[in-house]
């Protein structure tokens, strides 16, 4: 082996391991926090459920089995294979089954109902994350001395700005940043457990299935509604597979294998053998579990940590974001790419804003990490059960799965799923309806943005007229053609642009070449930059081009057109004239949708990024024609 070859060898190791590293620190930090408060809110007042060395074994059993077969099981090991060109995510998930095809256009609407759906549910869960995980540890502070209890809510909002102040300087960096100090907490969490369990092995006894089953025979209806408790040890999952397009499905396994599961293990087993030997302690086991001289830089580490818990939610819902904006599904935001290896890192201000300011109004409304775990799990656990049908989907038509294989893995999966959320829905009346109306809130934003365009679309149809058409009316007419070249922008090139029309009608005149430029986004990731631009002559000057994006990636029409061959010329894009169209939308009974949907889809029109921003035109170099339309 030659010395060069075994130094790119080292070199490839090496960035695997510090991915791995940042995996742990952004995609890990939701589950690596649950512990804080998960097995405390299982023995929570209104369960009434005492503390015998059976039911704390029983729910130890619970989180165990959890953990093995929701993470390591169904997302490890299956669903993170179900990607789409290296990217994650429910509606990742949506685009990979949807059938193309007219003859399934109603299994096609149904199917991406349930994947908006469940798209929706996580920004409800996205915003509950980092407070729940915030909140309960600066709560630890109480422990120290009692001083700190007023302060408890205001040091919370604090820390939640300063996280979402960080995020703009990218996942790459927050990784790094977040990667060794999330190493250290959960090598914390591994030691307090073993610390712990020394002093009571018999809890290891708890890994038993055994355990579990006697519970539920023990403790009836009570034992299955601590499911809905027992869930906050799995809440990570959904945000780990929107997180895989950031890192990638082997460092995401790596780090859950070698370190995740088994610190998290050992905490859990750890707690319990504390509420074994110190009944007392299930006030809040986490905390107690550690020596008094640890108690200080515990609750400081807790703190550190929970902020990177909040990290993996985030990040998922930045790249839901992107991805939805690239299908159609909301108005266009500004996403800026913060890494140059990794191209689903990003950055979206809007929604970062958004967030912050949910996760501050859930604090003061709820006070409490105990309050807000009353509020925690519904949507998550929905968007679980949504992820399992569609991945039954994907095993059947991607994979050529037979059925009986496909409905016995599924099927155990969505088992699973539906215990957990029938467990949950006992929190609706306590606060899980918070992120349910935040969901229903998005999907309805989702499906009005979608509607409406296409209500544009067939408004604006009315008025226009084939391309064909219109440059056989140039060839007779033979207006003057002036120096130069104009780009209209539109949503296809069989109809005539309506900004051309209005330009023709008032001027008469036409630019001596006319780009009709039309941007299709097409249901993968990423585009080959070998297929990125298509051109076609059409005559009379005029011709038309194609430029192909992924879901994922942020359109750059002047990058795409730098140095391209039209006709006898190179293009220059900052010399071309680009043409906008900006619609002026009234709400009207008109056939469509409801005026209240019309309204809302006119607020939401004039509040979307300008196509200017979202293309990357030279502002100095666009001109924009106004349209008005009844809707």
């Amino acid at each position: 082996m030659s010395p060069g070859h075994g130094t790119e060898k080292n070199q490839t190791n090496r960035y695997k391991f510090l991915l791995a590293l940042s995996a742990l620190g952004v995609v890990y930090g939701d589950i690596g926090t649950s512990p804080l408060y998960a097995l405390k809110e299982s023995f929570h007042h209104n369960h009434n459920i005492g503390l015998s060395q059976e039911n704390i074994f029983g729910i130890l059993s619970l989180i165990f089995w959890s953990l093995i077969l929701v993470i390591s099981i169904k997302y490890l090991r299956y669903v993170l294979k179900a990607d789409n060109k290296g990217e994650g995510g429910i509606l990742a998930l949506t685009a990979l089954v949807t059938p193309r095809t007219d003859k399934h256009a109603s299994k096609r609407k149904n199917l991406i109902r349930l994947g908006l759906f469940g798209t929706a549910l996580l920004y409800g869960d996205g915003m509950i994350t980092p407070a729940i995980s915030v909140l309960s540890a600066v709560e630890g502070l109480e422990l120290i001395t009692p001083v700190f209890s007023p302060y408890i809510i205001p040091i919370t909002i604090a820390i939640l700005i300063a996280l979402f102040s960080v995020q703009k300087y990218g996942t790459e960096l927050v990784g790094k940043i977040f990667g060794p100090l999330t190493l250290f907490w959960f090598l914390t969490l591994g030691g307090l457990g073993i610390y712990n369990i020394l002093k009571v092995p018999d809890v290891l006894m708890a890994m038993n299935p055994y355990w579990a089953l006697q519970f539920f025979i023990m403790n009836s209806w009570n034992g299955f509604f601590v499911l809905g408790s027992v869930f906050l040890v799995v809440t990570g999952g959904e945000a780990l597979y929107s997180d895989l397009g950031h890192f990638g499905r082997h460092p995401i396994q790596r780090a859950w294998f070698f370190v995740v599961l088994p610190c998290l293990v050992l905490n859990y087993f750890g707690q319990g053998a504390l509420i074994t030997h110190n009944p007392l302690a299930v006030k809040n086991p986490f905390f107690l579990m550690a020596p008094g001289w640890m108690l200080t830089p515990l609750v400081i580490l807790a703190t550190l940590s929970t902020v990177i818990a909040s990290q993996a939610l985030i990040t998922g819902v930045f790249s839901i974001t992107m991805q939805a904006v690239q299908l159609g599904y909301i108005p266009r935001v500004l996403i800026e790419h913060t890494s140059e290896k990794e191209f689903g890192q990003i950055y979206v201000k809007s929604m970062n804003r958004v967030l912050m300011v949910a996760c501050i109004l859930l604090v003061f409304f709820f006070k409490t990490s105990s309050n807000l775990a009353a509020a925690y799990g519904i949507a998550v656990t929905t968007t679980m059960a949504v992820t399992t049908i569609l991945f039954y989907l994907v095993a059947r038509q991607k994979w050529r799965w037979n059925k009986y294989k496909a409905l016995f893995i599924c099927g155990g999966f969505l088992f699973v799923d539906l215990a957990f959320w029938g467990a949950n829905l006992a929190k609706v009346v306590d606060g899980g309806w918070v992120p349910l109306v935040v969901g229903v809130f998005i999907f309805v934003l989702m499906t009005t943005w979608k509607k409406g365009r296409k209500l544009i679309r067939q408004r604006i149809s009315d008025e226009v007229i084939p391309l064909a058409l219109f440059l056989d009316k140039v060839e007779t007419q033979k207006p003057f053609r002036n120096p130069g070249i104009a780009i209209y922008m539109s949503g296809g090139v069989k109809d005539t642009p309506y900004a051309l029309i209005q330009n023709y009608e008032h001027f008469k005149t036409l630019h001596q070449q006319l780009i009709f430029l039309s941007v299709v986004t097409e249901q993968i990731p990423c585009v080959p930059q070998s297929r990125r631009v298509e051109v076609n002559d059409i005559g009379h000057g005029c011709y038309t081009i194609f430029v192909h994006y992924g879901y994922m990636e942020r359109p750059n029409i002047p990058k795409e057109l730098d140095q391209l061959q039209i006709g006898d010329i190179l293009l220059n894009p900052d010399e071309a004239t680009y043409f906008i169209g900006k619609e002026k939308l009234f709400a009207t009974d008109k056939p469509g949708m409801a005026i209240w949907r019309e309204k809302l889809f006119a607020f939401q029109t004039a509040n979307a990024q300008d196509a200017t921003t979202f293309f990357q035109l030279p502002r100095k170099r666009v001109m924009e024609i106004g349209v008005q339309i009844e809707l």
